[in-house]
């Protein structure tokens, strides 16, 4: 498809009642963190699918999409970036992977950047340096700092939990609680791979963490624990 077919695609697989529902949703509206954002209601199994067809799109096009004021045709842009990643070259996946850091203002809210930043920035890193993901930790950009700490869900999973637990004290202060959120969400995940260091991490840096990052992290901790950690908390 061209680019104007697969935004007729998008279009056409819409619903605009669940267009509604996501601009609430996702926090549209004015002084909101995704203030301005358009919705054409099309589901995420519906953009999988387009994607799916259009695996071959060239970066060009691809730029093109991710640069959309649609939010959908942003996913299904990133969709299709993390499809050629995975089928690519190391050499291929270094420049996919730039493309994605030189566009990551249209990355522009927290189901794309969870969807892409796994893939695109924490594949990389198992063999890359680290120090990147501390450089897009103290970027003034909202979800450039979401991508740095929720990229680290690859390492967890490969059991390299420390980048998880200096990138969450690089953003402890942050002022968002969206970073809160991941944060937090990167902590649990990295307790499932190791309780003892997550809670070594929470004896050290407990107190002084946000409440909703606290909260999400010891989730899965027994309540005795979580209480003891809880009455801690500033």
């Amino acid at each position: 498809m061209t680019v104007k077919e697969i935004q007729k695609a998008i279009a056409n697989a819409g619903n605009p009642t669940r267009a509604e529902h996501s601009k609430r949703f996702f926090k549209t509206g004015k002084g909101e963190y995704a203030e301005g954002d358009i919705f054409t209601g099309a589901n995420v199994p519906s953009c999988r699918r387009i994607a799916r067809v259009n695996r071959e799109l060239s970066l060009t096009d691809i730029k093109t999409l991710l640069r959309s004021r649609i939010h959908e045709e942003r996913m299904v842009a990133l969709l299709i970036l993390i499809d050629q990643f995975n089928n690519s070259s190391a050499t291929s996946k270094q420049q996919l992977m730039r493309l994605y850091l030189l566009n990551l203002k249209f990355v522009n809210n927290w189901d794309l950047v969870d969807l892409s930043a796994p893939v695109l920035v924490g594949i990389p890193m198992l063999t890359g340096k680290r120090s990147a993901l501390d450089k897009l930790a103290r970027s003034k950009h909202l979800w450039t700092r979401r991508v740095s700490i929720v990229s680290t869900m690859t390492l967890i999973r490969n059991d390299q939990l420390q980048d998880t637990f200096r990138i969450t004290r690089l953003l402890m202060n942050d002022s968002h609680d969206l970073i809160h959120k991941a944060c937090g969400w990167m902590l649990r995940e990295a307790g499932k791979r190791d309780e003892k260091a997550l809670r070594r991490f929470l004896d050290a840096n407990g107190p002084r963490m946000p409440r909703t990052m606290l909260r999400y992290a010891i989730e899965r901790l027994p309540v005795g624990v979580r209480t003891r950690y809880l009455a801690r908390s500033s």
